[in-house]
């Protein structure tokens, strides 16, 4: 197939050809000026994303690395941890914390359900001792397409001692977040979700109460030390050489956020959320979250049984040089995943709508043709005619 692909994975996502202008720039000195100014302004602009007014440190990672530094720094060897899951990366958060010697107690979320909050508040309350030291949960899971209600848990927590450890690697400006005034207290977040650049950047956010807990910490740690990174950062650097070129991205992209409005893009998420739920439900097809469990990052669609997922994700991409996610672990083969996050347009999903009617229609699906896009096409309607009054 002749062109680029159409990327419609919840992570990497498309970039938009300014970010990838501002990407081919010639380094600079990590040690000089030029980085001293673009570290801080990227820094604060990271911060704004989150709404906080704590610490963010930016590393050289993919998320799972910004994971292992929440662990790292903030849990020690034997502390009681809850972990929270409802997905694959749930369970990644988990296992992370296990490998660094936290003794991991886990709920354990069917597939396609957001975690009960209730729940939550439920095992905290038994908690009299205040044993648990650290609660992990992740805010958007990319595995089911669920996002997790962070403010509930967190209200949920009350004025239990342990720190809320947020994964909201895809959630962060797609979801709305406010760090701070859900007494968050250490949240991870990186670059190729929303934020419309390339994989390599992670970012830490943590609070002072974190931080001070951070001090008491004897876990290992050399790469992912905050208080290193923190004392590098006072100098306008980073502990180690950081990637330049996405640096240069990630400051075209925090631009081109402010422009557009933090408010507004949390708005477009929501709206490419419910336009390819309901093109979708359109031509038959079951989603596996439902109502307010859906993420704005992603949606997991079953796949007709006798066809398969594994077979429309092969045609949609021979055919259209379309690029949606399978299913992992048990569901593999049952649902595809259509992510609509960061750099995607209507007129992105337009086209995978009606590609994906040509392609279940040529499986042996009884659709009708034409009727997932039109149903999004009068929810494009409705959304211009609102915006215009």
């Amino acid at each position: 197939m002749i062109g680029e692909q159409y990327l419609l994975l919840p992570g990497p996502t498309p970039l938009p050809e300014q970010i990838i202008r501002a990407m081919s720039r010639s380094m600079i000195n990590h040690r000089g000026p030029a980085f001293h100014e673009l570290l801080f302004e990227v820094t604060a602009g990271i911060r704004s994303i989150y709404k906080t007014q704590g610490n963010v440190l930016i590393y050289p990672s993919s998320g799972t690395g910004v994971m292992e530094a929440a662990v790292a720094n903030f849990i020690n060897p034997g502390d009681r941890v809850l972990a929270i899951s409802t997905g694959v990366f749930g369970d990644r958060f988990a296992s992370i914390a296990a490998a660094f010697g936290g003794q991991v107690e886990k709920i354990s979320v069917p597939w396609g359900q957001a975690a009960d909050p209730q729940v939550v508040r439920e095992r905290i309350r038994q908690d009299t001792d205040k044993n648990i030291k650290a609660v992990l949960v992740s805010h958007n899971e990319t595995s089911t397409g669920v996002v997790n209600n962070i403010a509930s848990i967190a209200e949920a927590l009350g004025d239990h001692p342990a720190l809320l450890i947020v994964d909201t690697v895809s959630g962060l400006a797609a979801h709305p977040f406010n760090m701070d005034e859900w007494r968050v207290d250490v949240a991870a977040s990186g670059s190729q979700k929303a934020f419309m650049i390339p994989p390599g950047l992670g970012f830490l956010a943590f609070n002072d109460r974190a931080l001070k807990i951070h001090k008491q910490i004897n876990n290992s740690r050399f790469y992912w030390d905050v208080s290193t990174g923190l004392d590098y950062l006072q100098k306008g650097q980073t502990p180690t050489t950081p990637a330049i070129s996405l640096f240069y991205g990630l400051q075209e992209a925090l631009r081109m956020m402010a422009e557009e409005g933090l408010d507004n893009i949390i708005k477009r998420h929501a709206f490419y959320r419910d336009l390819i739920r309901s093109g979708v439900e359109a031509l038959g097809l079951e989603l596996l979250a439902q109502g307010e469990a859906a993420s704005c990052s992603v949606t997991s669609v079953i796949a007709p049984p006798q066809i398969g997922a594994n077979k429309i994700c092969t045609a949609m991409l021979q055919q259209f040089n379309i690029v949606l996610a399978g299913g992992q672990q048990s569901l593999q083969d049952v649902i595809f995943r259509i992510g609509h996050l960061g750099y995607v347009r209507e007129l992105d999903l337009l086209a995978i709508l009606a590609a994906l009617e040509i392609i279940l229609y040529k499986l042996g699906c009884p659709v009708e043709l034409g009727a997932g896009v039109e149903v999004a096409q009068q929810r494009i309607l409705q959304n211009h005619d609102q915006i215009t009054g």
